[in-house]
């Protein structure tokens, strides 16, 4: 359940404020909790988000970085806030600064450059694949979106537990037991609900909260199997599979356990799988150059 910017001070948002603070999850920043506030009004007000945008530099240069990326195809060069909003759209602009804003919240962490790049290159080859072959009710900036924050709990709990490297290190490497088992042998948590709880708290769509939340265990309800968030899962897990089979990069055994189920609920054969690890390749390439 993704709790609504429009929420009182119930005793269920109580308890949702103090389980953020209990584990010291970042805040959302307060560009972005305004831009979800206007975004959630029937008619939002471009100028205001505008404003919103342009009042955080890094968010606004950011995002007119992003505007002007090939991915976006502009015709011309886009040299303000405005001109990206109205390039992009309100729905992929808002998920972009979210994006923008995801390393700006763990200054600290910026010796994990493997691990923001692996989620970089992730999250490119999602929107690819999406873009590439168009699920139904999947679209590119949602599936790049939730590549990036799947796991985010993961420098979470980096920040936290000083011991979490090795218990990581020993998730990646099991080959029969769910990851999120590992956490949860030696941890009072594990880093789905985590992230969970952090995209909840910065107002990214609930497809991505459910998708973050349940990314190990894509066994889907007979009710959920079509649903955009199990898709996305998916994707995901295809993208790191070919980041894999191109780089080494995010090295896990993962795609062993989850892989077979990916493949059926994408539609793809192992023929059509090997032909995309050679499509991949200039797509990987084009992201590290």
């Amino acid at each position: 359940m993704t709790v609504s910017a429009d929420s009182n001070d119930t005793p269920l948002n109580r308890e949702f404020q103090s389980a953020l603070r209990d584990n010291r999850i970042p805040p959302c920043p307060i560009a972005l909790e305004r831009l979800a506030h206007e975004m959630n009004r029937a008619e939002p007000d471009l100028r205001h988000l505008n404003q919103i945008i342009s009042s955080d530099v890094a968010l606004a240069a950011g995002l007119v970085k992003l505007a002007n990326s090939p991915y976006f195809g502009a015709q011309r060069r886009i040299s303000s806030v405005s001109e990206a909003l109205i390039l992009l759209g309100l729905d992929t602009a808002s998920q972009a600064v979210a994006c923008i804003a995801l390393a700006e919240a763990f200054p600290n962490m910026r010796s994990m450059e493997r691990f923001w790049d692996a989620s970089a290159q992730i999250a490119n080859l999602s929107g690819w694949l999406a873009n590439h072959k168009q699920w139904p009710g999947v679209r590119p900036q949602e599936a790049y979106t939730f590549g990036l924050f799947r796991d985010c709990g993961i420098a979470v709990l980096l920040q936290h537990f000083p011991d979490y490297t090795r218990i990581l290190q020993s998730a990646n490497s099991e080959r029969m037991r769910a990851f999120t088992d590992i956490e949860d042998d030696v941890l009072p948590t594990n880093h789905v609900v985590m992230g969970a709880l952090m995209t909840q708290s910065w107002w990214l769509p609930d497809s991505i909260c459910q998708a973050v939340r349940h990314h190990h265990d894509i066994d889907p309800a007979p009710e959920s199997r079509d649903t955009p968030f199990r898709y996305l899962i998916c994707i995901s897990q295809l993208a790191e599979h070919l980041l894999q089979k191109n780089t080494g990069l995010s090295k896990t055994d993962e795609w062993e356990k989850l892989g077979t189920r990916c493949l059926e609920q994408l539609g793809i054969s192992e023929e059509e799988l090997a032909d995309m690890e050679l499509l991949a390749t200039p797509v990987v390439a084009a992201h590290a150059a």
